[in-house]
């Protein structure tokens, strides 16, 4: 891809926040599954958008957190992939989780608990600022330019 002049293109932008929502929440139940499989008799959304689940007197909670912070990591490579840009992961990271803060109003009310706003706080610094390393690192990449030497 090129990088001169951006292009406005709102769908592909929509694309994108679906895209990256959508592996983020399966990412989100594949560490679900993974940290909190055996200690519960059955998993539902109440571990994905009820704010109470996140505490960390219980070591079912931290099983959440650990679920939360490694999702967010895995968004920032995600992110490499989706949005391309450094200087567009802040933007998607903070859409996704603005998002995220939609759904767990929606779901269970206003997230009173100081430990969900600090897990989801450091997800969102550690996707946003992991997926510009790594994009920076893709960007600063040098272009083989082997292909467009014709051989004689």
């Amino acid at each position: 891809m090129f990088y001169g002049t951006a292009v406005w293109d709102p769908w592909l932008i929509v694309g994108q926040i679906i895209c990256l929502q959508c592996s983020y929440y399966l990412t989100l139940g594949l560490f679900t599954m993974v940290f909190l499989g055996l200690r519960v008799p059955r998993l539902s959304l109440v571990y994905f958008f009820d704010y109470a689940t996140l505490t960390t007197s219980t070591f079912t909670g931290w099983s959440v957190i650990a679920s939360f912070l490694f999702s967010s990591l895995a968004g920032a490579v995600y992110m490499i992939f989706l949005v391309e840009r450094a200087r567009k992961c802040l933007d998607f990271s903070a859409t996704l989780y603005i998002i995220h803060l939609f759904f767990c109003i929606l779901y269970g009310g206003w997230p009173s608990s100081m430990a969900w706003w600090v897990v989801n706080g450091t997800g969102l610094a550690v996707m946003a600022l992991l997926a510009e390393y790594l994009c920076i690192k893709r960007e600063q990449q040098e272009i083989p330019m082997d292909r467009f030497h014709s051989r004689v």
